[in-house]
């Protein structure tokens, strides 16, 4: 849903259904394939992204749009200056826009590793395909990605394909599945090994459930089983409800699932960024927040600094990279790279020694209270929660108030017990899906 200094707008009509139908998506017999890591590189296992060392990675990172804006390169380091752990990079197969050089290609790989983030490649002219005369096909995406393998093959540790940026717009949209197989299929007959990327389809939204209905067989038909699927939250995103019943779904039925884009307003509708990011959060699903800078048409707002400088964040710049589940206080550098903190200029204390390696409340003691880098007593070691001790999460967890149902009235079963949520927010997790506290703010 975003746009380039001059793009399209995407129509009145398709808003209005998106926004309406959004809400009356339904769900028809979707069943997972099971994902097996490819030998190495970048993979996805049982609907979850790993790095090839073995290490689960979540993606923290932003969008650039280099294709309009190609002398912007510096704007890489500045993204992982702000702590991010992966950048998406808008490329053009010249269909629409000038076409990006293979050597630019590898410049961009060198500078992303250099600046220790994994890099998610996109081409963008495929974008709202079928209702946007100017936009190209996945196939000839697909060319690309084969016309530039050399500065590809070799990267597997660094690099995802995404395939090409919303192939799809409100027209003709069911031809998405087939058109994801054709190009996957394309990419791994002509020898390209990489973990691979599927945008949704309804200009990224899926209001029509298409990806949603039809991505366990995408993945099926992949013969590494190593794609990750992209949904791209703007106004169709405009409530709690729909952001946790979307990712739910594919964290529920194991299919890898990231938020490839989203901002805090939008043209055709106002997401719910919050519920964006505590959800992803939550899950450990990836987000990528629209964008570093250079918006135009309209959006503007969507820019996370002004005029490329990494010193003046916009609002939107603040909220994304320093308020609550943003990317100062999530993100965690690839390991690959040799991170394990969550932001480059975290200056790590020692946290205090313990009688314990376990809290009252059952979660391991963090080593280093800077793994807990917004003060709330949680942090984030070895691929998991930790507790810091003398913390305020340092407690015993009370009881959750018993409910007189087993199910919330949003249809969430009620947690077991209310330290499954150490937010506060009253969204906990167990056996593997969301649960309500009883009595909390969720409960409604």
């Amino acid at each position: 849903m975003e746009k380039p200094p001059s793009s399209r707008v995407l129509t009145a009509v398709g808003a209005a259904v998106a926004a309406v139908l959004g809400l009356l998506v339904s769900v028809f017999g979707l069943t997972a394939g099971s994902a097996q890591a490819v030998a190495s590189g970048i993979h996805v296992s049982n609907g979850r992204v790993y790095e090839a060392n073995g290490n689960e990675f979540v993606m923290r990172g932003v969008n650039h749009a280099h294709a309009w804006y190609p002398s912007r390169t510096s704007s890489i380091a500045d993204i992982a200056a702000k702590g991010a752990n992966t950048v998406r990079i808008v490329l053009s197969n010249g269909d629409r826009w000038t076409r990006t050089t293979t050597s630019e290609i590898s410049s961009l790989i060198g500078q992303c590793r250099s600046s220790k983030l994994i890099c998610v490649l996109e081409v963008h002219d495929t974008t709202g395909y079928g209702e946007d005369g100017a936009a190209t096909t996945l196939d000839r995406a697909a060319q690309f990605w084969i016309d530039n393998k050399s500065a590809l093959v070799g990267q597997e540790n660094y690099v995802v394909i995404n395939l090409g940026n919303e192939p799809f717009g409100n027209t003709n949209y069911s031809a998405w599945t087939d058109s994801t197989k054709g190009a996957i299929s394309k990419l791994r007959n002509a020898g390209i090994n990489h973990a691979l990327m599927a945008d949704a389809p309804n200009w990224g939204q899926d209001w029509s459930g298409t990806m949603r209905n039809n991505a366990a067989s995408v993945l099926a038909s992949d013969p590494d089983h190593n794609t990750i699927f992209s949904i791209h939250m703007y106004g169709v995103y405009d409530t709690a409800a729909e952001v946790q019943d979307y990712l739910n779904y594919f964290v529920s039925n194991h299919l890898p699932i990231v938020v490839g884009e989203f901002g805090n307003m939008h043209s055709d509708g106002n997401p719910d960024e919050d519920a964006i990011m505590s959800t992803a959060t939550s899950l450990k699903v990836g987000y990528l927040g629209w964008s570093w800078s250079g918006n135009g048409s309209g959006v503007e707002y969507l820019d996370l600094v002004n005029g490329f400088d990494k010193n003046s964040l916009t609002s939107w710049g603040n909220r994304f990279f320093n308020g609550s589940n943003g990317i100062s206080s999530t993100s965690r550098t690839a390991t690959v790279f040799g991170g394990t903190s969550s932001s480059p200029s975290a200056s790590p204390t020692a946290s205090p020694s313990p009688t314990s390696t376990t809290a009252p409340n059952g979660y391991p003691y963090c080593v280093s209270a800077s793994s807990d880098p917004d003060g709330d007593g949680w942090g984030w070691e070895n691929s998991r929660s930790c507790v810091v001790h003398g913390s305020a999460a340092d407690t015993t967890p009370s009881a959750s108030p018993s409910p007189t149902s087993t199910t919330a009235p949003n249809g969430y079963p009620y947690c077991v017990s209310a330290s499954s949520d150490p937010d506060g927010d009253g969204w906990g997790w167990e056996n593997s899906r969301s649960c309500v506290v009883h009595g909390s703010a969720a409960d409604h």
